[in-house]
């Protein structure tokens, strides 16, 4: 004989709030719309505290600005909107669906090579940046772009990719002739490599090139088609973003180093704008 399942609305508040503490933040929020009784046990703290990460408090101590919330699930949404940390250099975020943790280590987080050299790169803010400065590439003929993160400070037993964001300047130049190595490494251990190029071979510009030029484009698109090779893809909010490779958080703590580089045709390049580089839970 089949056991009669109880109506979760008859249950006690507090054996609710256990129940949906157990689910994910998606789901507690649809559990808001069943009846009044149900929504209380959902918005109670016993529920979001399980979404929270272990060290919210610390990172609501290195927000930039005074954060105000009455509730956890307050904090929740004040979280995954994302708040910047860190005197502004980082960026962070959780999950809505999940409650799973991102970051944004700024352009002034990462190592770029000549950085601090007036005549190759320039600091500079523009318009939808979510820091207060970008890093534009004037001139160089090497690119070496390298940031670092700890695992303990993601979510556990996660895959996460690294993606860097950038812009293409109006006056951008020699960034579609060589490919750019991307690597992911975690404590000497190398977990991932490709190869990408910083923007799509101009087709006007092919045509008033010589013929070896055109050969040579046309393979780089052959070989992009056929996932050899990544090219930059458009994000919602209009910035372009590399993916760099992923990586699994595990119970130890590692270093992980995420890296662009194109170091072996020392062709001159310029118009590369960077904001930082992404850490964000893959599914």
């Amino acid at each position: 004989m089949e056991m009669a399942c109880p109506n979760i609305k008859t249950l006690p508040e507090d054996c609710v709030s256990t129940i949906l503490s157990l689910t994910t933040p998606q789901d507690a929020c649809k559990m808001l719309l069943v009846s009044p009784a149900v929504r209380s046990a959902a918005e109670s703290d016993t529920v979001w505290d399980r979404f929270l990460p272990c060290d919210c408090l610390d990172i609501v101590a290195r927000s930039d600005i005074p954060l105000k919330f009455s509730s956890k699930k307050e904090l929740f949404f004040i979280l995954s909107d994302s708040i910047l940390i860190d005197g502004g250099n980082k960026a962070f975020a959780l999950e809505k669906s999940s409650g799973l943790k991102s970051y944004i280590l700024s352009a002034r987080e990462l190592s770029i090579l000549y950085s601090n050299e007036q005549n190759s790169w320039s600091w500079k803010s523009i318009p939808n940046s979510r820091f207060a400065e970008v890093a534009e590439l004037k001139t160089a003929g090497r690119l070496e772009i390298q940031g670092t993160i700890r695992t303990r400070i993601l979510s556990p037993n996660t895959t996460y990719g690294a993606y860097l964001l950038i812009k293409i300047s109006d006056r951008a130049f020699g960034l579609d002739s060589i490919p750019c190595e991307t690597s992911i490494i975690a404590s000497d251990r190398v977990l991932d490599t490709n190869t990408t190029y910083l923007r799509e071979p101009d087709n006007k510009k092919q045509q008033l090139e010589n013929l070896f030029y055109r050969n040579r484009m046309q393979m780089l698109k052959e070989r992009v088609n056929k996932g050899d090779e990544k090219l930059p893809s458009k994000k919602k909010d209009g910035w372009l973003e590399i993916e760099l490779g992923e990586f699994s958080v595990s119970e130890s703590d590692e270093v992980v180093t995420m890296s662009l580089m194109e170091t072996k045709g020392h062709q001159l390049k310029g118009g590369l704008i960077i904001q930082g580089i992404e850490v964000r839970p893959k599914y």
